[in-house]
């Protein structure tokens, strides 16, 4: 396939490398030239624009920060609509709100744009790994047309529904993940300042109904302070603020949440934005006096 990228962050990056070692012909762009170079290298083709980037291909995806940047780079000046490209499929794979994505897709389509909304789980690792869970909403033909692509990037690759359906599944994930990281932080933190090695509690809890994928896999990277970002704390902020938007849209209570989205607020406002998500163990032992 003749394929576009747009974003190549720390998601993007390994998620366009897999596309091409898949032996997709692919065109990227972003904001900052360097970001370009490693795709480049691999044998990617480079746009000026992302105007420039749906004009050379059938399909184009873009995965950026928040609402603001997929209306720029999908309906903006230089931007994908403004190819003018009939029959383009375009996904973002952004998060946001599913209210932003399905306006966004009503106002590509009625520029002859089939849009699907394509939010992604995994973070970097399952980026590198093409082992990403992806959501989907959207037309049934456009899914039908992206699914090659999605299929080199993720493994977990589910059609939810209509247009905004995909964002609606990846606030559900971001609820459970988020207040499952805030959960395993709680429980370790508890063993320690109990005097209890949270080492052989964790050892105990993954044996029973406790066990998740957050204890085992990022309850040891707590352990082992490894707080290199992989999906940085100020993201999952923005994420659970797009949960309490969305809930309040539907005049919804969430308290579970509410309280997680609170905590996330508390990380960025203590400086820990930039570290990864589990660094609220680090809030955490601060709050209770203890090893930051």
């Amino acid at each position: 396939m003749k394929i576009g990228f747009i974003g190549l962050g720390i998601m993007g990056r390994p998620m366009a490398l897999n596309l091409l070692r898949a032996g997709h012909e692919l065109t990227v762009w972003a904001r900052r030239a360097e970001s370009m170079q490693p795709l480049l290298e691999a044998g990617a083709s480079g746009a000026d624009s992302p105007a420039g980037v749906a004009g050379a291909v059938d399909l184009a995806i873009s995965i950026v920060a928040d609402a603001p940047d997929v209306e720029q780079v999908m309906l903006g000046e230089d931007g994908v609509a403004s190819a003018g490209r009939a029959g383009l499929v375009a996904v973002d794979m952004s998060t946001i709100r599913p209210a932003a994505a399905r306006d966004i897709g009503a106002r590509l389509r009625e520029q002859g744009v089939d849009f699907l909304d394509a939010p992604v789980s995994g973070g970097e690792v399952g980026a590198i790994a093409g082992s990403l869970s992806i959501m989907v909403g959207g037309s049934v033909a456009a899914f039908a047309t992206a699914r090659p692509a999605f299929e080199c990037m993720g493994r977990n690759i589910v059609h939810v529904g209509d247009s905004g359906a995909g964002q609606v599944a990846k606030a559900a994930n971001q609820i459970v993940t988020g207040a499952g990281v805030l959960t395993v932080a709680e429980a370790l933190n508890f063993a320690a300042r109990s005097g209890v090695d949270p080492a052989k509690v964790r050892e105990a809890l993954l044996g029973g109904f406790a066990y998740s994928k957050i204890l085992e896999n990022h309850g040891q990277r707590m352990l082992d302070r490894n707080f290199k970002p992989g999906f940085k704390s100020w993201m999952h902020q923005k994420d659970m603020n797009i949960v309490m938007q969305s809930a309040h849209e539907l005049g919804m209570c969430l308290p579970v949440a509410a309280a997680t989205a609170q905590m996330y607020n508390a990380m960025v406002g203590s400086g820990l934005g930039e570290e990864d998500s589990i660094a609220i163990l680090k809030l955490l032992e601060r709050l209770s006096g203890g090893e930051d």
